[in-house]
């Protein structure tokens, strides 16, 4: 992903995240925000890749979080991601407001990064667009090479 696509991702993720956290908000608000974000994207993608793709992606994203975030590993095979979800909030939850909200943050920007290796930048976007608080694009000038 080139690093000006990459910067704007990580801005709508970072946006929408605060926009939905509301003001003030705790650690339970950002995960929360996480976990709603998370339910669309998994909304928009499952037609296409299936329950089961999306849910080893989320797990891969999880097990690549957990490298900078070590709480968030998984800790069980457990299949039921309703299970799996529960258990990323509460630890969500469990911590300071500021770490939470970047774990979160990190989790969704692995997420998207691990999507668009697999199905390209293109697509990704197409799909992932929706999901951000009025998303912000590319100008025609920053696409040119």
């Amino acid at each position: 992903m080139p690093t000006t696509e990459n910067k704007l991702l990580r801005e709508n993720i970072r946006r929408t995240l605060a926009l939905r956290a509301g003001v003030d908000p705790d650690s339970n608000a950002f995960a929360e925000a996480t976990l709603g974000v998370w339910h669309e994207v998994e909304v928009r993608l499952t037609p296409v890749l299936g329950a089961g793709g999306i849910d080893a992606l989320f797990r891969r994203s999880l097990h690549i979080t957990g490298a900078t975030y070590s709480w968030l590993a998984l800790t069980t095979d457990d299949e039921n991601s309703a299970v799996l979800r529960a258990d990323l909030k509460a630890r969500l939850a469990g911590h300071e407001t500021a770490v939470a909200c970047e774990a979160g943050y990190t989790l969704l920007v692995t997420f998207s990064g691990l999507l668009a290796t697999l199905i390209g930048n293109s697509l990704t976007e197409r799909l992932l667009n929706p999901v951000w608080v009025a998303p912000l694009t590319l100008s025609e000038e920053e696409k040119s090479p």
